[in-house]
C-alpha cells in the first residue's frame, strides 16, 4: 500500500513539473480528472494520460528587402510585439528582393513549423503560390505592406500597411505649396515621381502626389514631368535621376517627389552631384532617411517627408497574427496606419524617440 502512495505522489509531482515548464501550457481535462481519482485512491493507473507542454511559438517575419532601415524597424517592432503576446521566438529573413530567396523562406518557415507568418513579398507574382503552400500547411500569414493579392487585384491574405493614396496626396500639396512659395512654377522647373509601379502599394503613392500636383497646377504640361522606375534601394534612384537630370537640362528648378526615402535620399544626393540642389526640393516617404537630411548643418534639398511609422505596422501585423493563433479569431482583411508630414521644423516633435 505504501508503495501505491509513493508511486501516486511521484506521478503527481511530475504533472506539476511539466506545468511549471511550460508557461503556456495547460493540463488537459482528462489527464487532471485521473490524477484527482488516483490521489483519492490512493494508486495511479499504468495508462493514465499526462498532459503534454503547449507547442512553443514561433513566428517568422520575411522581408522582401531586409537591410534596409524601414525593414530593419518593422521587423524588431513586430518580434517584440510577438514575443510580448507570449511567442517563444521570431525569425527576421531577408531575403534581398530575390524571388527565388523568398520561395526557399517560405518553404524554410514551414518545413520548421512555424506557428505563422509575416511577410512583404519581393514579387507580388508569387502571391497566390506562397498563399497555397501556407493554407495546405495550416499556417496563417499576414502580407505587409505589400499585399498577397491574385490576377484582378483582390487580397487572398490579411494586409496590414498605409493608405498609400491618402499619403501621396500629403506629399503631393506639400510640394505644390513649397514650390508656389518659392517661385519653382517657371518653365525651367520639372517634376520628377520616383515611382515603383510593379509593387501595388506603391502606385497609389505616386498616383496621389501626381493628382494633387495637378489639381495645384491645372495646366502644368506633360513634358515637363517625368514617372520613373525604380525598385526602392537608393543607389536606384540615385543612377534615375542623374539620368534624367542629364537628359534635361533646360531644366534647372527640380521638385522630386519620391515613394519612399531611400528615392528621396537618392534624388538628394544626384541633384548635389550634379550642382542642382540649392535650386530643387525632394520629398519622401518614410522618416528614417530623412531625420538624417533634417539634423545636417549643410543644405539639404531633401526638405520633406510623409513619415510612417514602421514600429505602427511591425506591432499592427503581430497583433493581429498573434490575436489569431490565441484566441483562433479570424485575422482581419485589410488594416491601416496613418502618417504625417515632417520637415525640418517638426520632425522631433512627431518622431518623439525616433528622432534620434
Amino acid at each position: 500500500m505504501k508503495k501505491l502512495l509513493v508511486l501516486a505522489l511521484v506521478v503527481m509531482l511530475a504533472l506539476g513539473a511539466l506545468a511549471a515548464c511550460a508557461p503556456t501550457a495547460t493540463q488537459a481535462p482528462e489527464a487532471t480528472e485521473a490524477a484527482e481519482e488516483a490521489s483519492e485512491a490512493g494508486a495511479v493507473e499504468e495508462t493514465a494520460e499526462v498532459a503534454e507542454p503547449a507547442k512553443d511559438i514561433v513566428i517568422a517575419g520575411i522581408y522582401k528587402s531586409g537591410d534596409q532601415q524601414w525593414f530593419i524597424g518593422e521587423g524588431d517592432a513586430a518580434a517584440a510585439k510577438c514575443k510580448e503576446m507570449g511567442a517563444s521566438d521570431f525569425m527576421y529573413i531577408d531575403v534581398k528582393l530575390d524571388p527565388d530567396l523568398y520561395l526557399q523562406a517560405i518553404d524554410n518557415a514551414i518545413t520548421q513549423g512555424v506557428a505563422g507568418i509575416l511577410t512583404c513579398p519581393p514579387d507580388q507574382k508569387l502571391s497566390s503560390v506562397v498563399v497555397q503552400k501556407c493554407k495546405d500547411a495550416g499556417i496563417p500569414i499576414v502580407a505587409c505592406d505589400d499585399a498577397l493579392m491574385d490576377e484582378k487585384g483582390e487580397y487572398i491574405a490579411p494586409y496590414v500597411g498605409i493608405d498609400a493614396l491618402a499619403i501621396g496626396k500629403a506629399c503631393g500639396e506639400w510640394a505644390a505649396n513649397y514650390a508656389k512659395e518659392n517661385n519653382m512654377t517657371g518653365e525651367d522647373t520639372g517634376v520628377l515621381l520616383l515611382a515603383a509601379d510593379t509593387v501595388s502599394s506603391c502606385v497609389p503613392r505616386t498616383d496621389g502626389a501626381r493628382d494633387v500636383w495637378m489639381e495645384s497646377f491645372p495646366d502644368w504640361p506633360e513634358d515637363r514631368m517625368w514617372r520613373v522606375d525604380y525598385t526602392g534601394p537608393q543607389d536606384e534612384a540615385f543612377d534615375q535621376a542623374a539620368a534624367t537630370f542629364t537628359a534635361h537640362p533646360e531644366i534647372k528648378h527640380w521638385v522630386i517627389m519620391a515613394i519612399n526615402d531611400e528615392g528621396a535620399a537618392g534624388a538628394t544626393r544626384a541633384l548635389e552631384q550634379a550642382g542642382l540642389d540649392k535650386d530643387a526640393v525632394v520629398v519622401g516617404i518614410g522618416g528614417y532617411l530623412a531625420k538624417l537630411e533634417f539634423k545636417k548643418e549643410d543644405y539639404s534639398a531633401f526638405k520633406a517627408t510623409a513619415f510612417i511609422n514602421y514600429v505602427d505596422v511591425g506591432q499592427l501585423s503581430a497583433e493581429n497574427l498573434m490575436t489569431s493563433i490565441l484566441k483562433g479569431s479570424e485575422i482581419p482583411m485589410d488594416s491601416r496606419t496613418a502618417a504625417v508630414i515632417i520637415t525640418e521644423e517638426n520632425y522631433k516633435d512627431v518622431m518623439k524617440d525616433q528622432a534620434e
